[in-house]
């Protein structure tokens, strides 16, 4: 699967069991916002999301760009298609 850098924007401050939940994620803070920023596949960022709604925290913004150059995309799993 490729990986992406995700910023995922949530409404508030993370409590500290927020925090450990998703401490596999850079955290900054944004006013208001606390800001998550990380590589993820497509996995991976649906187990950031369910994390995010077992917690209770609104998602105010989602924004995928490349991953950094130093780590490797992958190549989308090899699914024959019908042509």
């Amino acid at each position: 699967m490729p990986v992406y850098r995700y910023r995922i924007v949530v409404s508030g401050a993370l409590g500290e069991v927020g925090r450990e939940l998703l401490a596999d994620l850079e955290l900054t803070w944004d006013g208001a916002d606390t800001v998550l920023t990380g590589d993820l596949d497509e996995a991976a960022l649906y187990g950031v999301l369910n994390r995010l709604l077992v917690l209770g925290l609104e998602l105010v913004e989602l924004k995928r760009s490349p991953a950094p150059d130093d780590l490797a995309l992958g190549e989308p799993d090899d699914l024959t298609r019908a042509e």
